[in-house]
């Protein structure tokens, strides 16, 4: 690996000459061994792990959901595209985790495997099950559209690691934007059923998008809307599709997923996620 003179962190956004990729964990115990992850002067410690915690936990989970389509897509080629997507936002998960664990005293296993509903504070939009295919391409470009946005933001962020973290990400979320985008025009632009299918899919979609930008105290940084309204109405009106208008998922006592309220479906992605580390706490792999 290599390493710049000024920042000991470029590394972890470093490309890997022997194929090893920190999606697939090959080689890395710890996927931040090694390095220095004592919080800068000037950076509230707490505040920067909760957010990490957050920006993992809608990593952790969405790659949880992208995985249980895993031998259910049409074709091979499918399947090793989203099998990587949810192997990247993994990747993501570890690192964010891992950064937030350092601060905390807890390990990534222990904040991915051990912490009930309430104490996640993943987006909601992350938790839903996807019907067909064309909800996962049209969640898919909502999701990472708006995340690869925000890392970019992040990538000159004052913690060195999470901006590091960050960098990684953009190239990682680049794809996975590109990738939807190619399938909802594909599937808006096509047949008339694919036509319809794909505006249903982002009809079931849309209902979490304001959520995306909801001002919380926790988020360390923001992205205004119309960075991803431009790049998603692009797409749309590529496809022939219509922006959806649909009333927003409602908040619970002024409350979200970032406040640790959620959908039905976070409770059934836990017990399926967790339940081998849970009957087996002291086990090590």
């Amino acid at each position: 690996m290599s390493m710049s003179d000024d920042n000991p962190y470029d590394f972890l956004a470093d490309e890997h000459s022997d194929d090893h990729r920190w999606a697939y964990g090959t080689g890395f115990t710890d996927p931040l061994a090694g390095v220095d992850t004592s919080v800068p002067d000037g950076v509230d410690a707490y505040g920067l792990a909760s957010y990490c915690v957050s920006l993992g936990d809608d990593a952790l989970i969405y790659s949880h959901r992208l995985q249980e389509w895993v031998t259910r897509l049409p074709e091979l080629e499918e399947e090793t595209a989203v099998a990587n997507i949810a192997l990247d936002l993994l990747g993501q998960a570890r690192m964010l985790l891992g950064r937030a664990g350092a601060v905390l005293g807890r390990s990534e296993d222990q904040l991915a495997f051990f912490r009930s509903e309430s104490q996640f504070h993943n987006v909601r939009l992350v938790e839903r099950h996807d019907d067909d295919f064309a909800e996962l391409v049209g969640r898919l470009l909502v999701f990472a559209t708006w995340r690869l946005a925000l890392f970019e933001r992040l990538t000159s962020f004052s913690d060195p690691v999470l901006a590091a973290i960050a960098t990684k990400g953009v190239a990682e979320l680049t794809y996975h934007r590109d990738y939807a985008a190619q399938w909802v025009v594909r599937l808006g632009d096509g047949t008339e059923l694919s036509h319809q299918r794909m505006q249903a899919a982002l009809d079931a979609v849309w209902a979490f998008v304001d959520e995306l930008f909801r001002a919380h105290p926790g988020e360390l940084v923001t992205i205004a809307r119309g960075e991803v309204d431009v790049v998603l109405d692009t797409v749309l009106a590529t496809a022939g599709l219509d922006r959806p208008d649909v009333p927003p998922l409602a908040l619970i006592g002024g409350r979200a997923g970032r406040d640790g309220v959620h959908t039905e479906a976070l409770g059934y992605v836990l017990a399926e996620m967790q339940s081998v580390a849970r009957a087996h706490p002291d086990a090590t792999w």
